[in-house]
């Protein structure tokens, strides 16, 4: 069941008045991140992770998970998910490699019904334009599930263009550069086509996040991201959760799903050594059906990550920290007032998400 709560906060704070504020951020942040807590020593560590979402946050704990979204009237309002998790179906989901496979696929489907509430109700109260003729047929064949049919088309999409961004794409342009440097070469440019593929896609994704950052709504739900992971470390640090002291924190987290894609990505240059076919679509076939290792394989390595504190660690978490540079960003006050929000919802009483204390 499906609870929702609304808490009232001027209209002068809501986030579409006040994107001035973020401007204080953009002074010297360098600076203020160097007078910035630690990224990753804490005083304890929680299960607790989150998500950004169109002007809004989902925080998910050991025993519920909550959306909370800034309306346009400038109210925050709370929303309890359904909790249906595979993990609590079957033991086998807690397995380790599985629980990482099983995890991805809850996170994905919490994560895109959250992104379909926080679509409807960020764009609630705002002025209605005079409906499109497509708009018209939208609603007579979808009625009041337009929303979430355009996001299934919208995700449908997403995936073919990140397959033929990240598979298809470095596996043509490969072939096309041993086919200019002509049948000779072709043996010893062999041993190099993972490496070569492999720096292709994390350039193609470098570049691809790097252009959604410039979109101004993507760049404020980026900013929701590191609102989210400064009240998480606030947490850890035993501090309460107040706009002060979450504001304190680095934006920057190792257990984040940014520096989970970038060792997805460094597995699947290594996996990529092992596949022999040069042909395109054969080739991207075959590292689609190694996705589920890759996936269970990554879990357990972000999952170490995020327990343990060493050298080791550090270099394995780098290139994802530095990919937060641009995944995260500063928020302003109304958006860590989110996440406090949606954070606090979730804290069980008994301290049970307490991963290390």
């Amino acid at each position: 069941m499906q609870q929702t709560q609304q808490e009232y906060m001027p209209a002068e704070e809501t986030p579409r008045r006040q994107d001035e504020a973020a401007t204080q951020e953009k002074k010297d942040p360098k600076k203020q991140d160097a007078s910035k807590p630690s990224a990753t020593c804490t005083k304890r560590i929680t299960s607790i992770g989150g998500q950004a979402l169109m002007e809004g946050i989902l925080m998910r704990g050991p025993k519920k998970t909550t959306v909370a979204i800034r309306l346009p009237s400038g109210e925050i309002e709370k929303q309890e998910m359904e909790k249906s998790y595979l993990r609590d179906k079957s033991i086998i989901w807690r397995i380790p490699l599985l629980r990482g496979i099983g995890g991805l696929i809850d996170s994905l489907s919490v994560g895109f019904k959250a992104l379909s509430l926080s679509a409807e109700k960020a764009e609630m109260d705002e002025e209605e334009e005079e409906p499109s003729k497509f708009d018209l047929w939208l609603e007579k064949h979808f009625g009041d599930k337009v929303t979430q049919a355009i996001m299934w088309v919208a995700g449908v999409l997403g995936v073919v263009l990140a397959i033929a961004l990240f598979f298809f794409l470095p596996t043509l342009l490969w072939n096309g550069v041993t086919f200019l440097a002509g049948e000779g070469a072709a043996p010893a440019l062999a041993a190099w086509r993972s490496l070569a593929e492999g720096v292709m896609r994390i350039l193609i994704f470098v570049l691809y996040i790097f252009f959604c950052s410039k979109v101004p709504y993507m760049h404020r739900v980026f900013q929701y991201h590191g609102a989210e992971h400064k009240s998480i470390f606030c947490y850890e640090n035993g501090e309460e959760l107040t706009v002060e002291n979450v504001r304190k924190y680095r934006r920057f987290h190792p257990r984040c799903g940014t520096s989970f894609m970038i060792i997805m990505l460094l597995l699947g240059i290594i996996i990529g050594f092992f596949i022999p076919f040069s042909n395109p679509f054969l080739r991207t076939a075959v590292k689609l059906l190694c996705i589920p290792a890759v996936v269970a394989i990554g879990y357990e390595i972000i999952r170490i990550c995020g327990r343990y504190e060493n050298w080791v660690t550090r270099i394995i978490s780098a290139p994802g920290m530095w990919m937060q540079h641009i995944t995260t960003q500063e928020p302003d006050d109304s958006m860590i007032e989110v996440a406090i929000a949606a954070l606090k919802d979730v804290i069980p009483e008994n301290g049970e998400d307490l991963i290390r204390r």
